[in-house]
């Protein structure tokens, strides 16, 4: 129960249903190239590690549907107010009778749109949505920072009704719009001008990475909001979601993933790195650490590319960051891999593509970055290569991908660089070579969400 009585709606949320049924005219922000999926009565679960932009794209939604109908018949509240701590689900539904009380009209007759900000803070409220949905003319849009949020308490508690859009950071079309500099032309039309300052850009982005509060600040104070953005993610959505006790592990754990991007890391030897540090952490609890990183969306795991769910389980996955500028802000010796954050930016695009990732480790032990299944269809080996002026370093990324090409014959090959001075290098290959900012900016036909 909230602090307001049983039969009452709580008095803050009756001033934010006030004000979210004026009308305003809430500021254009960038365009995202999310979507959500054309499906009536479900629950659309927006998703994503905190600061990536959900409230902004909720707020885009709303005024997407403003333009449509009556502003009063969309709705957007946020939870994430220390002033409705201890919310219970009842005061949800004292919420939507005061709703239809100020708005008679609507009721059974239009569908009111609800998005509903960092709606998991109210427990049990998954049970209040499945009664709506079934019994109102609704559209409901809810967010959160959990994966787990749709997985757990959306799929089981909603049966199956609930749809699930990823917000990211900005990908490098979007950082590009965001600066009004989104390219309006297929690459191969491209001046000389356009194409020097998108590979300009590519490399500014590869430092400064998506998040769009980070956007324009200085290095320095990038880093001071990037650091504070893992705090946050590390105390809000493991410590107090789990219970994580082992606060100085979790810490030194996030920093190792952090600081070595593209790694490949197994809970079995990290658990043996935290014992080294003097950390006496429990396998099992590095294993669930991992676990609970993925879910707030910081860190990505790669698993190796097999058919056998025993070989991917027993070989380390690679962890990638959920943006490059977050590399740069826990780079403590200032020695960055370019290729990592290379690698890391075709990992989050590929995510945004809904594609399903392995690696591949060849019979000689070789490595190519990627096994790529796309959505609809169609198999492709990725290798990222930031450099390919050494030789012996073009022969080993070209003979990785011949020894892979052998085990995945129906897979396409590509092999994706820095920028246009690798195409001189890599003019003999005998596989498609693409500067990764022209892959990026690539037309899309699967939806980037």
């Amino acid at each position: 129960m909230g602090h307001a009585g049983a039969m009452s709606l709580h008095p803050i949320l009756a001033e934010k249903l006030s004000a979210a049924m004026a009308v305003e005219t809430s500021p254009a922000f960038t365009r995202r190239d999310a979507r959500l999926p054309a499906v009536p009565g479900k629950v659309h679960a927006v998703i994503g590690m905190r600061r990536a932009g959900k409230t902004t794209f909720l707020r885009q939604l709303l005024r997407e549907r403003r333009t449509q109908m009556p502003a009063e018949r969309a709705i957007y509240l946020g939870f994430d107010d220390d002033r409705l701590a201890g919310l219970g689900a009842d005061q949800l539904g004292f919420l939507l009778e005061e709703y239809y009380r100020r708005a008679p009209a609507w009721r059974g007759r239009a569908t009111v749109h609800w998005f509903l900000d960092e709606i998991q803070l109210v427990p049990g409220w998954e049970r209040f949505v499945r009664r709506v949905l079934d019994t109102e003319r609704v559209e409901i849009v809810v967010s959160g920072s959990s994966a787990r949020m749709l997985s757990r308490e959306v799929h089981t508690s909603l049966r199956g009704r609930g749809m699930a859009t990823v917000i990211r950071p900005f990908s490098f079309r979007e950082f590009l719009r965001h600066r009004g500099e989104e390219p309006g032309e297929d690459a191969r039309r491209w001046t000389p001008a356009d194409r020097s300052l998108i590979e300009k850009r590519f490399r500014e982005f590869l430092v400064e990475g998506g998040f769009p509060e980070a956007q324009g600040l200085s290095p320095a104070t990038r880093v001071e909001l990037l650091q504070g953005y893992v705090d946050t993610v590390l105390f809000r959505d493991v410590v107090e979601r789990y219970g994580v006790t082992q606060v100085a592990a979790l810490r030194w754990l996030v920093r190792q993933c952090l600081r070595n991007p593209a790694g490949s890391f197994s809970a079995h030897r990290l658990h043996q790195d935290l014992k080294a540090q003097g950390h006496g952490v429990a396998k099992d609890a590095v294993h669930a650490m991992l676990g609970y990183l993925q879910d707030a969306f910081l860190l990505s795991a790669v698993p190796l590319a097999t058919e056998s769910e025993r070989q991917r389980n027993s070989n380390p996955r690679k962890l990638y960051p959920a943006d490059p500028g977050l590399i740069k802000a826990f780079d403590a010796g200032g020695r960055t891999n370019q290729g990592h954050a290379l690698e890391t930016v075709v990992l989050n695009e590929l995510e945004r593509r809904k594609a399903d990732v392995g690696y591949v480790k060849t019979i000689d032990g070789l490595e190519v970055d990627f096994l790529v299944r796309y959505p609809g269809g169609g198999e492709e080996l990725l290798q990222v290569c930031a450099d390919l002026s050494a030789p012996e370093t073009r022969a080993r990324e070209l003979r990785a991908m011949t020894a892979a090409a052998k085990d995945h014959p129906r897979a396409g090959r590509r092999l994706l660089v820095l920028d246009r001075d690798a195409l001189v290098q890599a003019k003999d290959c005998a596989i498609d070579v693409q500067p990764v900012c022209e892959w990026l900016l690539a037309d899309q036909s699967a939806p980037s969400s």
